[in-house]
């Protein structure tokens, strides 16, 4: 079996929740002195990403647009990337700011949804429906700005059987909390191929503009982008456990190689070519 890489998580509640002690909650005592029940521990092993790159999602799944049609995944897959951006309408906190990030971060990316690549925005709250997928979907594509989306960019509900075989292909833990009343979850994107297999993980609440777009170059066979992007796609490589473009150090260092073995072969033809010539080379061609 591939081992699965434990995906760092940005969410704000989930690295609060992260920095509380591994082992059993304490008693408090409260002023006077009475002793007060255990705090229950937070539910971070059941939160974040389990990276599942090259893994196929199972695009035969049934869900609902936000029309309220039957769908299946397959509909929205085979000419070009997509990027699964899962949430639930609902959501008191993080979704909202972690819509508003990836609005920000695909504002700035040059490629337009329904264009370039399409999204997915999925509820993993079975008791969404597509009204409450509708609404949403009216408010960002208004706030994303750009026609293409309105044939790129869907929003889906699903009932749980769907939902939990979405989220378990792609690695995404998520749990009910009761005390809370919500979801404790991660935030993220997941690119994903035309065929729908897993290709990027970008983590967080806001996505850098120069991963967006190279993620998505990377994840299709297709032209897109221009020769600036092949150029930087020599110069980055993805890390999974940072899950960002960094710089090729080795791919760097070679090509500064190269550049210097250029220049040192330059400087010995030149070199010679005037020690053929002799001292008075130049004097005489002057004369």
């Amino acid at each position: 079996m591939t081992p699965q890489r434990r995906a760092p998580v940005a969410a704000l509640a989930f690295a609060v929740a992260s920095l509380a002690p591994a082992g059993p909650a304490l008693a408090r005592t409260a002023p006077g002195g009475k002793v007060e029940a255990p705090l229950p521990p937070p539910p971070t092993k059941d939160v974040g990403f389990d990276q599942k790159l090259g893994g196929q999602l199972p695009l035969d799944l049934a869900f609902k647009d936000q029309d309220g049609r039957p769908v299946r995944l397959s509909q929205y897959f085979g000419k070009k990337p997509v990027l699964l951006n899962l949430m639930y309408f609902e959501c008191p906190m993080l979704c909202g700011m972690a819509i508003d990030g990836l609005l920000r971060s695909l504002r700035a990316v040059t490629f337009d949804a329904g264009k370039e690549f399409d999204v997915l925005t999925v509820s993993f709250d079975p008791r969404e429906g597509p009204d409450l997928a509708k609404a949403k979907r009216a408010n960002v594509l208004e706030r994303y700005g750009r026609p293409s989306a309105e044939g790129g960019w869907h929003f889906l509900t699903g009932d749980e059987a769907s939902i939990r075989a979405l989220t378990q292909a792609v690695g995404f833990r998520y749990v009910w909390d009761e005390s809370q009343k919500q979801y404790a979850h991660a935030t993220g994107v997941v690119v994903l191929t035309p065929q729908g297999k897993i290709s990027r993980y970008f983590f967080g609440i806001e996505y850098p503009t120069k991963d967006l777009r190279l993620g998505l170059i990377d994840s299709t066979t297709e032209k897109i982008g221009n020769l600036a992007d092949q150029m930087l796609l020599m110069c980055y490589h993805y890390d999974p456990k940072a899950g960002r473009y960094t710089p090729a150090v080795t791919r760097l260092m070679q090509g500064g190689g190269a550049l210097t073995l250029l220049a040192l072969v330059s400087f010995i033809v030149i070199m010679l070519r005037r020690e053929r010539r002799g001292p008075g080379g130049d004097a005489k061609r002057a004369a």
